[in-house]
C-alpha cells in the first residue's frame, strides 16, 4: 500500500477547481453573483474566444478593501456567512468560499477594486494559485476581474471544452437568465466585440423578457401574482399558443436565484394540464420568494438545484397560482345560453338507455361514484397521480385487435376502388366507409400524415425538394441558442426546402418553405424543429431526420374538426392505397379501424 500523504496546496486548489470551475460560464456565474451581492446596479460582462482567452466583469458594487485582497483569493474565505448556523437563513448569491481561489487555480486573474471611502484602487495579480504582485492605482469605485487563459496550467480539463461558439451560447444563457432575475440591475454582455444583451435596470421584467425572448412572445403573456402566508409567486406565463418541445423556456427564481426543481416544474405543468399538448412545455419567468429556512440551496455544487420543506403546500401553491391564471377571462371559452356542461363520464350515459344496457350503467354510476368519494378524501400532493387516473379511466367502450385492420378483402388495394362507398364524415374528424361486410373508419389527420410523411421521406431519399416563395417573408426573432442552433443546421433546413436569411440583430427571415408546407403554420412548424434540434448531439442520423419529418408531415396534416368534401376523401384514400404500409402513422397510432356487419348486428340484437 503506498504511503499517505497529506496533498500540497497547489494540488488542493486544482481539485477544488474541478467542483467549482466547469467551464467559463461557471466563473461568469461566480463573478456576477459576487458582484451582485456586494450591492452592484451595473454589471458588465465582456468575452473573447467563448470565454476561454479572457473575460472581463466589471460592476459598481461596493468594492474590496485593500487589506482584504489576498485574503478574498483564501479557500474557504467569504464574506456571505460566519459560522454553520447561517447556511440556515442565507440571503446571498454565492456564499461557497472557494470560487476565487478555485478560479485563481486554474486561470491568470487580475483584480482592479476601490471602495468608496478609499482614495486609490487595489490591482492585484495571481497566476495559478500564485501570486505575481499587489500594487496601488487609480481607479472608479467598484470591481473589475480578468480572466486570462483558462484553464492554462490543466490541459486535461481544457480540451473537454466545447467550440467557442457553444460556450459562448452557455455564458449568453446565464446571463439572460441573471438579468430575467434582477429586473433593477443593468447587464450588459458583449462576446467578440459585439453586444449581445443589454438591460437598462428600470424593474420592469416584461421589458427583460422582450430583451431576451423577442415580441412575439412577450406580446402574448399572462401576468401572475399571488401571495399567501408570506410566500409570494410573481411574474409571467406565456399563453398556451408559445408552448415549445422542451423545458428551455421554463424560467423560475426562488429568492432571485435561478434554479431547477422538479417540484417546481411538475406544479407548473399541471396547471397548464388541458391547455397545452402532450409533450409540450410552456414559457414561464415566475420568481418565488419565500423564507430561506424553508430552503437548502446548498445540496449542489452549482447552487442549481435546492430543497423545500414544506413541498405539498409550495405545491399547491404554485398549481393554483397558474391554473388561475391560465382561466382568466381572455381563456375562457363562450358556452351558449341555456346549456349545462356536463362530464365526460355524464356524456358517456345514454339518455334512454335500453334494458339489456342498464347493468352496465349502474356499474359505471357505482364507479364514478366510488372514485368521487375517494378522491375527496385524498390531499393535494397527488393531484397529479390522480389526473392521470381519471385521464386513463375513460376508455373507447369498442375494442379492436391488430386482426381487424389486416384485411381479409383488401379495402385499399386498387382494385376495390371502385367497390367502396364513402358514407361521410363523422365529428368532422373520422371518415366512414363501406366496403363488401364491413365499416371501415378513417382518421383523417392520422391518413394525411402518413401519407405526406411518405412523400417527404421519398424526396428525402432522392435529393429531391420544392421551395414555396411566400410574401411578405415571415419575420422571427431567435434567441441565442436558437440562432446556435440554425447556424449548425443551417444546410439541413435548406434541404428541406427553407430559404432563411439574417434580418438583423436577433431577427431572421424565412422568404420560402417546403413546396407541400405552403400555407400551413409555417412559423409553428419551424420552430418546433428549432425547438427538437436543441437535445440533438453530433451529425443527425437518418433514424433522426425521419423523425423531423414526421414532426413536419404532422403539422401539415389536416386536423380534427375540419370539414373535407367527397372529392378530397377520395382523392386521399387513393393515395394511401399506394403506400405499403398504411394502416398506421408515423407515430404509431392507427389510420383505419373497421367493424363488420356482423359485430354490428351483434350489438343491435339482431343476433342473439
Amino acid at each position: 500500500m503506498k504511503k499517505i500523504q497529506v496533498l500540497d496546496k497547489n494540488t488542493i486548489d486544482k481539485i477544488a477547481a474541478g467542483e467549482v470551475v466547469e467551464r467559463p460560464s461557471s466563473v461568469v456565474k461566480e463573478l456576477v453573483e459576487n458582484a451582485i451581492d456586494a450591492g452592484a446596479t451595473a454589471v458588465a460582462v465582456e468575452i473573447k474566444d467563448g470565454g476561454t482567452t479572457l473575460i472581463r466583469i466589471t460592476d459598481n458594487g461596493s468594492g474590496i478593501e485593500k487589506e482584504q485582497v489576498k485574503t478574498a483569493f483564501l479557500r474557504h474565505a467569504t464574506s456571505k456567512i460566519e459560522r454553520a448556523e447561517d447556511l440556515l437563513a442565507i440571503s446571498s448569491l454565492g456564499f461557497r468560499g472557494e470560487a476565487l481561489s478555485s478560479i485563481a487555480a486554474v486561470s491568470q486573474v487580475e483584480l482592479i477594486t476601490k471602495t468608496s471611502t478609499d482614495f486609490t484602487g487595489s490591482r492585484y495579480r495571481i497566476e495559478g494559485g500564485t501570486e505575481v504582485g499587489l500594487e496601488e492605482i487609480g481607479a472608479p469605485d467598484g470591481t473589475t476581474f480578468l480572466i486570462r487563459n483558462l484553464f492554462y496550467n490543466v490541459p486535461a480539463r481544457k480540451k473537454f471544452l466545447k467550440s467557442h461558439q457553444t460556450e459562448a451560447g452557455y455564458i449568453s444563457d446565464l446571463m439572460e437568465r441573471l438579468a430575467l432575475s434582477r429586473p433593477d440591475i443593468s447587464f450588459k454582455f458583449i462576446n467578440n466585440n459585439q453586444t449581445k444583451l443589454q438591460t437598462s435596470g428600470n424593474t420592469n421584467l416584461k421589458d427583460i423578457i422582450y430583451h431576451v425572448y423577442g415580441r412575439d412572445i412577450t406580446a402574448n403573456l399572462i401576468p401572475v401574482n399571488r401571495e399567501i402566508n408570506g410566500v409570494r409567486l410573481h411574474g409571467f406565463i406565456g399563453k398556451p399558443l408559445v408552448s415549445r418541445g422542451n423545458r428551455s423556456f421554463e424560467n423560475y427564481f426562488v429568492n432571485g436565484r435561478y434554479v431547477k426543481s422538479n417540484l417546481i416544474s411538475r406544479a407548473i405543468e399541471e396547471g397548464y394540464k388541458g391547455f397545452v399538448m402532450q409533450h409540450k412545455y410552456p414559457f414561464t419567468v415566475l420568481h418565488l420568494t419565500i423564507d430561506g429556512k424553508m430552503l437548502d440551496v446548498n445540496v449542489h455544487p452549482t447552487k442549481m438545484e435546492l430543497r423545500i420543506s414544506n413541498q405539498e403546500d409550495v405545491y399547491r401553491f404554485i398549481y393554483m397560482a397558474v391554473s388561475d391564471a391560465l382561466n382568466g377571462r381572455e381563456l375562457i371559452p363562450m358556452v351558449s345560453f341555456g346549456t349545462e356542461k356536463k362530464s365526460k363520464e355524464e356524456h358517456m350515459l345514454p339518455k334512454t338507455p335500453e334494458p339489456f344496457e342498464k347493468n352496465r350503467i349502474q356499474k359505471m354510476q357505482n364507479h364514478l361514484k366510488n372514485q368521487s368519494s375517494q378522491n375527496e378524501k385524498k390531499n393535494f400532493s397527488d393531484i397529479n397521480d390522480n389526473l392521470k387516473v381519471s385521464q386513463n379511466s375513460i376508455r373507447e367502450n369498442t375494442n379492436y385487435s391488430a386482426n381487424d385492420t389486416m384485411f381479409d378483402t383488401n379495402l385499399l388495394a386498387p382494385e376495390s376502388c371502385s367497390r367502396h362507398k364513402i358514407i361521410g364524415q363523422l365529428f368532422k374528424t373520422y371518415w366512414l366507409v363501406e366496403f363488401e361486410d364491413k365499416l371501415f373508419i378513417i382518421d383523417q389527420h392520422a391518413a394525411h400524415e402518413k401519407v405526406l410523411y411518405e412523400r417527404n421521406v421519398k424526396l428525402w431519399k432522392e435529393k429531391k425538394h420544392s421551395s414555396q416563395l411566400i410574401s411578405p417573408p415571415l419575420i422571427l426573432t431567435l434567441s441565442h441558442k436558437e440562432e446556435e442552433i440554425l447556424c449548425t443546421y443551417q444546410s439541413y433546413f435548406e434541404e428541406l426546402g427553407f430559404e432563411i436569411s439574417s434580418f438583423g440583430g436577433k431577427e431572421y427571415s424565412i422568404t420560402a418553405v417546403p413546396g407541400n408546407l405552403y400555407g400551413l403554420a409555417e412559423q409553428e412548424l419551424f420552430i418546433e424543429l428549432i425547438d427538437s434540434l436543441d437535445t440533438m448531439t453530433g451529425k443527425l442520423t437518418p433514424d433522426m431526420i425521419r423523425d423531423k419529418l414526421a414532426t413536419m408531415s404532422c403539422k401539415a396534416a389536416v386536423k380534427g374538426n375540419q370539414n373535407l368534401t367527397y372529392q378530397e376523401m377520395e382523392e386521399l384514400i387513393s393515395e394511401l392505397m399506394t403506400l405499403e404500409n398504411p394502416y398506421n402513422c408515423p407515430h404509431g397510432r392507427p389510420t383505419i379501424i373497421s367493424m363488420s356487419k356482423y359485430e354490428l348486428e351483434k350489438k343491435f340484437k339482431r343476433i342473439v
